[in-house]
């Protein structure tokens, strides 16, 4: 069974291939899928993971084999730069492996400041690679509360700056969208801030009715008046079409792979 694999459903508006180096995580998150997805208990799956078995040594297999020229996402079950055990040596030694192979990755993670221990890997990916982070609240009580194992919004947001500036490409992804006030002032803050090329946006599906209670055309509208015109490039994710379907969008909005890594 190959470890790079082709995600399905919702999964796959982020990235044709995936990598999952860890079947756990220590974020915590409320609104997190994996446990019910995984057959998991919440307490077995918020932990601090071990790496997959066997998985550098699979990895290493595969891409001598046929490495892939699509991009690869790590990762979306787990996050490869949250508390492990090994402190992500797995995902440093699977990113030399990635990079040795000419395989475009991105990278999805709440981790925080632990991902830039491997700042020196992403310059050597070159325009191969991109780094992006969820972005929930600016307000750290309610990051807290609803994501109380991530690194807080600050220092998301200060790791942005630090990786644009160091020339990696960035993106976030606003998904899920639980109080659109905040993410409103999230992209405002990334704007001024300059730290972000890529803008994905979704909303909260299926979690205590809660995107029932949202005018998600209002924000999504909201949304792209603030990021239109800014040179910055727009994914709008087809749950939050369908609920904001009042809203028109141009080509280049709606399309999943349009922004991937090469």
């Amino acid at each position: 069974m190959s470890v790079i694999y082709e995600p399905k459903g919702k999964a796959r508006e982020y990235s044709p291939l995936a990598l999952n180096l860890y079947l756990q995580c220590s974020h915590r998150c409320k609104y997190c899928y994996a446990p019910s997805t995984m057959q998991k208990k919440r307490e077995s799956y918020f932990v601090n993971p071990e790496p997959r078995k066997n998985v550098l040594q699979n990895l290493h297999r595969e891409l001598k084999k046929n490495s892939p020229k699509e991009q690869v996402m790590l990762s979306f079950i787990g996050d490869v730069y949250s508390e492990t055990t090994d402190n992500n040596l797995t995902t440093r030694e699977a990113l030399k492996l990635l990079n040795y192979y000419h395989v475009p990755v991105a990278i999805l993670t709440k981790g925080g400041n632990r991902c830039l221990k491997d700042l020196d890997i992403f310059k050597e990916f070159g325009e191969h690679i991109q780094v992006g982070t969820t972005l929930t609240f600016m307000d750290k009580e309610k990051s807290t509360e609803w994501e109380p194992g991530a690194a807080m919004p600050e220092e998301r947001l200060q790791v942005l700056k630090k990786l644009h500036d160091e020339g990696i490409k960035t993106f976030v992804s606003f998904e899920p969208v639980i109080e659109p006030d905040e993410s409103i002032k999230l992209i405002e803050r990334t704007l001024k801030d300059n730290s972000v090329d890529v803008y994905k946006i979704g909303k909260i599906n299926n979690y205590q009715g809660i995107d029932k209670t949202i005018d998600w055309n209002c924000f999504l509208s909201k949304a792209l008046d603030l990021l239109r015109n800014t040179g910055k490039h727009i994914y709008i994710k087809h749950d939050l079409r369908v609920a904001a379907n009042k809203v028109r969008l141009y080509g280049n909005e709606v399309l999943p792979d349009e922004y991937n890594v090469k």
